[in-house]
């Protein structure tokens, strides 16, 4: 007795056209790379993407308020910001019980600066991070920031001003290489337990082909715009590359079911397109709900998050069409040459 829903028409058909997907992933992948190589010699880090102070290092402003500092004060102190040339300034702020506390070493004189901090009752504490400022001569951007605070929130304490090496920078750079490092290894160890290392590979080079379009995504958007890269944007690469997986291994796993029934009565080709329509409905609508909550934070979410969204939006459509149309493709092309390589031996 057939399965109606296995004999059924595929509404995609995959494996004929798949050097049409292989090309279009090639149409965004090549000048993706090129693009950073481009930006590898443009910018004086050598950097393939914009990177942000928590690569580079930059400089602290800590000031304190005797008032509540609401959002759309931060919001307008970073606009006001901008206009005097502070670009992608990072705003926190930190509501105090009437007193500053700090956790290193002080000297005397900072001692003696604490307990005034402490006796001023201090409400809310605001700290900018930024690029290196001057601090000296006509152009003292310390100074210019100083001014734009006082104007947009009114008077304040100041407490700290401090330059953060780009020593931190190279250590949060190591660590998220060591994680995505981890996280392709991790991933390829588990498919080729789960399934084969034939599979494995073919998930980790669509892996390769999301992450890099990202990339190439963002390095473009430094270029144009001045869009740099922080630590939320390794978060956003390492979310993607778990969405794009998880994407790939419910195609994979219903090869897999598929095969052990249909492989004497359908080839490997036929069976993976078979599979990759019995999918396709799951994987589009899990990706769409997805996606319309993403573009809602991106419009109506904080500024301070745009980036990391806008990375998980391509991240999500970019890997939802690696897991359908190169993936499955790739595997059915190592399957087809492995079958090859028999028959000429044989």
């Amino acid at each position: 007795m057939t399965n109606p829903v296995l004999e059924r028409k595929n509404k995609v058909d995959v494996i004929k056209y798949r050097w049409l997907w292989l090309s279009f992933s090639l149409a965004l992948v090549i000048p993706a790379i090129a693009i950073m190589i481009y930006s590898m010699v443009v910018y004086p880090s050598h950097a393939p993407l914009r990177v942000g102070i928590d690569f580079t290092g930059g400089t602290m402003l800590q000031y304190g308020f005797n008032k509540e500092i609401s959002d759309s004060d931060i919001s307008l102190l970073r606009e006001n910001l901008i206009k005097i040339g502070i670009t992608n300034p990072i705003i926190q702020t930190e509501h105090k019980s009437g007193k500053i506390t700090q956790g290193k070493e002080t000297t005397p004189e900072e001692t003696s600066k604490t307990v005034q901090q402490k006796n001023a009752g201090i409400k809310t504490v605001v700290s900018i991070r930024t690029k290196f400022l001057s601090s000296q001569g006509e152009n003292n951007e310390t100074i210019k920031v100083n001014n734009v605070v006082k104007q947009t929130m009114g008077e304040y304490i100041p407490l700290q001003t401090s330059a953060i090496g780009p020593t931190l920078g190279k250590e949060l750079f190591k660590n998220a290489m060591i994680a995505l490092l981890l996280c392709f290894f991790g991933i390829v160890g588990y498919l080729t337990v789960r399934f084969n290392i034939d599979y494995a590979i073919c998930a980790l080079i669509a892996l390769f082909h999301d992450a890099i379009f990202v990339c190439g995504a963002f390095s473009l958007l430094g270029l144009i715009f001045g869009t740099e890269i922080d630590s939320l944007f390794i978060t956003a690469i390492l979310t993607v590359i778990g969405f794009s997986v998880h994407d790939t291994i419910v195609v994979f796993d219903r090869i897999r079911e598929n095969s052990k029934y249909l492989s004497k009565k359908k080839s490997f080709n036929e069976i993976v397109n078979i599979s990759v329509n019995q999918t396709l409905a799951r994987s589009i609508n899990t990706s769409l709900t997805i996606f319309i909550t993403l573009l809602a934070l991106y419009f109506f979410g904080g500024s301070t998050t745009k980036d990391f969204v806008l990375a998980m939006i391509l991240g999500i459509v970019i890997g939802t069409y690696s897991s359908i149309f190169n993936a499955s493709v790739l595997l059915a092309m190592w399957r087809e040459n492995e079958q090859k390589l028999s028959t000429t031996t044989a």
